[in-house]
């Protein structure tokens, strides 16, 4: 069973009752840096740095730190294709990402 419950889709596993959520967050974030990596301009980096704490900021604290997992491995997935600025770009996403997953 489906329905759209307050973050996003829901559906129930039949068998197991159990309820699971899709992560819109985590896939427009995923979507903005990729866009932004592709570009490789320097100027993006506050735009890449605001998608992930807007992700952050929407997403239950239980859930933060495997979404920015998941971010980061599409990051360095990015950067292991790309070259140059977008490489270097890459690279200082990643960085963020990695002080965002440092505990204070």
């Amino acid at each position: 069973m489906s329905s759209v419950g307050e973050h996003g889709s829901e559906w129930t596993n039949g068998r197991t009752g159990t309820t699971y959520q899709d992560m819109p967050h985590l896939e427009t974030c995923k979507g903005v840096l990729r866009h932004l990596i592709a570009k490789g301009d320097p100027n993006g980096i506050p735009l890449a740095e605001r998608a992930i704490t807007e992700y952050l900021e929407v997403t239950p604290e239980g859930a933060r730190r495997s979404g920015l997992r998941l971010i980061q491995d599409d990051v360095l997935k990015q950067r292991d294709a790309v070259v140059g600025d977008r490489h270097n770009f890459a690279e200082t996403v990643n960085a963020y990402i990695e002080r965002m997953l440092t505990p204070p």
